[in-house]
């Protein structure tokens, strides 16, 4: 295992800025995805580093929703999003992966090969050079930002927070939610049994989450507030009570220590979007049936592709991760079958180190 802190054991690339890297292939982006791919192209006996802007591996997992349980992967009826990223880094982790995060993959130069077999230079926003034979692009949504409560803005790090980083910062604690979506609902959820109280506020009496959810919430001790907003915060240096007006009129002051603003968030692709490749709406990467972008010899898997039929869902970006891989391998050698045979009958080959 790789240990109760899922960043325990990751190997970090620690080049200086200009000095280069080889490797078969590089990933960009470490989300589930990217990890399961990392572990695959070892499978394949290729060599990886993977590349993400933020500090620790897991993509948005790591960063909103450690400790929500996911109830949509294979084989786990219910997993925190702690552990899923845990037992990635662990599967992945026999290969020696090379892991650069936090910076950027910046800059793309394509290198003419033989066969219209291109190879690729990155250049990261630390200025760390990576040669791959291939790139696989598993980024998500890209760099994300949390849409902002402006209302209570001054208790940043004082009491308000975008993503539930650690459920018993919330034990016995008047917790306000702000938001319709499935995060201020799975929130709710888990904190009720957590907190001394859990108030949901919504704009609107209409709710994005999953209807199961909502229904479940609100069969427990949760207080939805519904047509409202937070009027004002109270509080010195930290947060002592909300004021919340309805549509009506009516203002209601509730007590709060802690304010959950799950109001979603901006994002955007960056620097992929100057690497020449096609991009749909500036969000989505367009593939094919192989997950290979316009531009032979990158691909892509996850949330951060599209094509007809596409399903966002963690258990599709597993699979469509395996499919770049394979194709990849047989993109950097024409030799190696697209198919690697079935685990069970193919001993995995380990990357020396």
């Amino acid at each position: 295992m790789v240990g109760n802190d899922f960043r325990a054991g990751v190997k970090r690339m620690s080049a200086t800025a200009g000095n280069a890297t080889a490797v078969d292939v590089l990933i960009v982006g470490a989300g589930p995805a990217g990890l399961f791919a990392a572990y695959y192209a070892g499978f394949r006996g290729l060599s990886v580093a993977v590349i993400d802007s933020l500090p620790e591996p897991g993509g948005q997992i790591s960063a909103m929703y450690p400790e929500k349980q996911i109830f949509d992967i294979a084989g786990f009826p219910a997993v925190r999003g702690r552990e899923l990223v845990e037992r990635l880094l662990e599967q992945a982790a026999s290969f020696d992966p090379v892991y650069l995060l936090g910076q950027r993959a910046d800059r793309l130069e394509r290198i003419p090969g033989k066969n219209e077999r291109d190879s690729f230079v990155v250049t990261t926003s630390e200025d760390i050079v990576i040669q791959a034979k291939s790139v696989i692009i598993t980024g998500g949504i890209g760099n994300f930002t949390p849409r902002p409560l402006p209302t209570a803005a001054a208790f940043h790090g004082a009491g308000l927070a975008y993503f539930v980083r650690r459920l018993d910062e919330y034990a016995d604690r008047d917790v306000v939610i702000v938001g319709g979506g499935d995060s201020a609902f799975d929130w709710a959820r888990a904190l009720d049994p957590i907190a001394r109280s859990v108030t949901v506020v919504h704009r609107r009496d209409i709710f994005r989450a999953h209807s199961g959810t909502v229904a479940a919430v609100q069969a427990s001790a949760v207080e939805v507030i519904t047509n409202a907003q937070i009027q004002r915060v109270v509080g010195d240096a930290n947060i002592h009570a909300v004021e919340i007006v309805t549509d009506d009129g009516a203002v209601r002051s509730v007590p709060c220590q802690r304010i959950i603003a799950a109001l979603g968030f901006t994002a955007n692709l960056g620097p992929l979007l100057q690497w020449g490749i096609e991009i749909r709406d500036r969000r989505h990467i367009v593939v094919d049936s192989t997950m290979q972008t316009t531009m032979p010899g990158i691909f892509a898997a996850g949330d951060i592709n599209d094509y007809p039929g596409k399903v966002r869902l963690i258990a599709v970006g597993f699979g469509e991760a395996a499919t770049a891989v394979n194709n990849a391998a047989h993109y950097i050698d024409p030799e190696q079958p697209v198919f690697p045979g079935h685990s069970t009958d193919v001993a995995p080959v380990a990357v020396p180190v």
